[in-house]
């Protein structure tokens, strides 16, 4: 496997009828096609509810903040949902900063955030 196709790993998993992605590695220009894709393709599909676990995640760029703008104002045109979590303090600090805290609902740990999403959306 080589450098670049290791630098991001995305997991699918569902819990309480929500869509939960884990991203580890770096979320960048190279690599946030895939998330897109992904987001994008089951927001397409139907699915309302997403939790992004960024417990792995180690880097996020203006094209990952990109992605992530895009699912949740495609999200708001279907009464959807999508909510980070785990967030490790620099990336933290970035959706701070870039104002990402006031659009996304920011949770500690997935399973608050899954609980939140599940009591939000009943």
């Amino acid at each position: 496997m080589s450098s670049q196709e290791s630098r991001t790993h995305i997991t699918e998993n569902r819990e309480k009828g929500i869509v939960v992605l884990a991203v580890a590695g770096r979320l960048d220009a190279r690599t946030a096609a895939a998330l897109e894709q992904r987001l994008i393709g089951m927001i397409d599909a139907g699915e309302k509810r997403f939790v992004i676990d960024c417990a792995k995640l180690d880097y996020v760029s203006s094209a990952g903040l990109r992605v992530l703008l895009i699912a949740v104002k495609r999200l708001a045109s279907v009464s959807g949902i999508i909510a980070l979590a785990a967030l490790q303090e620099q990336i933290e600090y970035i959706i701070d900063i870039v104002g990402f805290d006031t659009i996304f609902q920011i949770h500690s740990t997935t399973d608050e955030a899954l609980t939140a999403l599940a009591v939000t959306t009943k």
